[in-house]
């Protein structure tokens, strides 16, 4: 039996009708009667890893990562007791 919520019903339902997906089965959202959109699990084989998604970005070319060597990011300016001294001057 296929499942099926208009916009307005699968906005107010989003965690029913991501647990039903969850379950395996396919949700179609309506508008106005018409069905427009379906969801549905991403199937096991397609959920890469970060570095393998990264690959296949830059394999397809939508993705060009920098030549440039990385480096880590220094504090201005490093000041003891910058917190405290936030919420000092915010109380006062």
């Amino acid at each position: 039996m296929p499942i099926t919520y208009s916009i307005y019903e699968a906005k107010a339902r989003f965690s029913e009708v991501i647990r039903q997906v969850r379950d395996g089965k396919t949700v179609t959202v309506s508008y106005r009667g018409e069905p427009v959109a379906e969801i549905r699990s991403i199937p096991q084989e397609t959920k890469l890893t970060l570095d393998e998604r990264l690959r296949d970005l830059e394999r397809r070319g939508s993705l060009v990562r920098s030549s440039m060597a990385r480096r880590t990011v220094e504090p201005v300016e490093r000041r003891p007791g910058a917190l405290a001294r936030f919420l000092a001057e915010r109380d006062e």
